[in-house]
């Protein structure tokens, strides 16, 4: 099958080349899928994207007068994607529905691990021969209660490792697991109201968007922490601030932003123009911001590669593929 891929990181080719094994013919470019690139998918049959792509109703328009047959996202979030758009072509779409949640679980129990213990701040003054540790002080994460908005499988493996730390683990979901015996099952007003360390591990959809919000974070317990890997906008970013400034979130661990696209996975070191929400954060105590790294292992980005050839081997192999459409 003769396939396109949009914002092509180089550190991805080499774990697409060993999942492909060049059953398929694909062209990588490291443009973002837009209505002006749009035109590299002439003379393909699917085209691969990612998070920040555009792939809007107009994009998807131009996408099938070139005769685009499948659009093939490497993630789980699908929310770039307009399916309504993409139905009224006969274009059928496919995500990764789970890769290395591990990878995601460590990343933000080391967000919480590092704000906890100001280790960033701590590097930095080490680093500047400041060896005071007067404020350094942090806590301990042993009995503290623990919760998890979203049980998925990146979800129970965060629940693992803080049980493992001696946590109580709580968690909302509406579909809450039969095999979570070592989780609390709560109500959501319960688990803002209960907890000393909130975990976001759900997708982004209509209900989700600014689930947190300054109603809901004045639901929660004074000097909270609050960690993000999940979907920028899951947080309305306007309302952390001022719970950041007003003392009642205490901690803000975030690896996504709600207005990260066309600026993560870039450098903008030297823009004149600075996102000022962002820059509110950056200059806010007790926040740490990561560039959505949190899937960024070897083991998930072979996982994802390999996820990614599957979804195409499906549609080479069958004119209405079974492929995920969650």
């Amino acid at each position: 099958m003769k396939v396109v891929a949009y914002s092509i990181k180089p550190f991805e080719k080499e774990y697409l080349a060993i999942a492909n094994q060049k059953r398929h013919d694909i062209t990588l470019i490291s443009n973002a899928l837009s209505l002006d690139t749009a035109f590299y998918a002439a003379g393909k049959e699917a085209v691969i994207v990612v998070t920040n792509d555009d792939v809007s109703a107009k994009v998807i328009d131009k996408l099938a007068l070139f005769g685009i047959k499948y659009i093939i996202t490497r993630s789980t979030g699908t929310d770039q994607i307009d399916k309504a758009a993409a139905a009224q072509h006969g274009i059928k779409w496919s995500n990764v529905p789970s890769y290395s949640p591990q990878a995601i679980a460590e990343h933000a129990v080391a967000l919480a691990l590092a704000l906890s213990r100001h280790l960033v701040e701590a590097d930095r003054d080490s680093h500047q021969f400041d060896f005071r540790n007067d404020n350094l002080i942090g806590f301990n994460f042993s009995g503290k209660t623990v919760g998890l908005v979203g049980l998925g499988h990146t979800g129970l493996a965060v629940a693992r490792i803080y049980n493992g730390m001696g946590c109580k683990v709580i968690a909302f979901d509406p579909a809450f697991p039969e095999n979570a015996p070592e989780i609390g099952s709560v109500t959501l007003e319960q688990l803002f109201a209960e907890a000393d360390v909130i975990s976001l591990h759900l997708p982004l959809s209509a209900s989700s968007r600014h689930l947190i919000n300054k109603t809901t974070l004045y639901q929660m317990k004074d000097g909270v922490m609050l960690i993000n890997t999940s979907r920028g906008a899951i947080i309305k970013t306007i309302d952390a601030i001022t719970a950041l400034e007003k003392g009642k979130l205490g901690y803000l661990g975030l690896d996504v932003y709600e207005f990260e696209k066309d600026l993560y996975y870039e450098d903008h070191e030297n823009d004149t123009y600075k996102d000022p929400l962002l820059q509110k954060l950056m200059n806010s105590k007790n926040v740490l911001i990561t560039p959505h790294q949190a899937y960024l292992t070897k083991e998930a980005l072979q996982e994802i590669a390999d996820q990614t050839i599957k979804n195409l081997d499906l549609c080479s192999e069958s004119p209405t593929p079974l492929i995920a459409e969650l």
